[in-house]
């Protein structure tokens, strides 16, 4: 009777925490349950996502604005980029617990963003290139933050039975493969610069930094996968 009962009352609590966790039902004061929901009916996880949806759209939109911020000089380009990292700071203090984290790990990649639009014009024939690069890891920065967000802010108890977000971790993985594309392109550019030793300095600083972020991401996203959970082995 034992060998019976036993396996039943597992599958009960796993079916239980999936369905609590497609419904979003919070468990009582135990800050273990699935995100619960807010007055207007919506999860805490999907207004979290809304709200990096909304704060990707606001870093578009200041991307395209800052296109025209160009530095005419080096000193010029220090002093934009020392602006860039105050409004950042700024920006964390508006952040909740969670999302400062996230943003202060991948701030470096926001950096050198705008870093690289700036000098657009202190790199020579490369310039707009370089531009339409730094374009494109503007949209990857905004991917890897919402799945770094969705890892970061999973269900503790899921994470215990099912283990890590593996969807989450793999969107994260494929950013990663092709920002190594980019950043290896970047480097072409780089070589082929002709400007000042300084700028190619700092140009190589931003890239050294794309660099470690992906780095980082990388073992995130593998981490992540690796953790199966306690009943994870069912569904794999």
């Amino acid at each position: 009777m034992k060998k019976i009962i036993i396996p039943f009352l597992v599958l009960v609590l796993v079916s239980s925490v999936v369905v609590a966790q497609q419904q979003g039902v919070d468990e009582p004061e135990t800050g273990m349950g699935s995100p619960g929901l807010n007055e207007s009916g919506q999860s805490q996880q999907v207004q979290a996502e809304q709200e990096t949806q909304n704060e990707g759209e606001e870093e578009t939109l200041m991307i395209q604005q800052r296109v025209q911020l160009k530095a005419r000089n080096t000193t010029e380009l220090r002093q934009m980029i020392q602006e860039r990292q105050q409004e950042m700071v700024q920006e964390m203090q508006t952040l909740r617990q969670n999302q400062q984290q996230v943003y202060q790990n991948q701030n470096k990649v926001r950096l050198a963003v705008h870093s690289l639009l700036a000098m657009e014009d202190l790199t020579g024939g490369i310039g707009r290139n370089v531009s339409q690069i730094a374009r494109e890891f503007n949209n990857s920065v905004q991917a890897t933050i919402g799945a770094e967000e969705r890892i970061e802010t999973r269900n503790m108890l899921v994470k215990f039975l099912f283990g890590g977000d593996e969807v989450a971790a793999g969107e994260m993985e494929q950013e990663v493969i092709q920002n190594q594309q980019r950043i290896q392109h970047l480097r072409q550019l780089m070589n082929q610069c002709d400007c000042e030793e300084q700028v190619r300095a700092m140009m190589q600083e931003q890239i050294q930094n794309m660099e470690q972020e992906q780095t980082r991401l990388q073992q995130l996203a593998q981490n992540e996968k690796g953790n199966k959970g306690l009943f994870g082995w069912l569904w794999k």
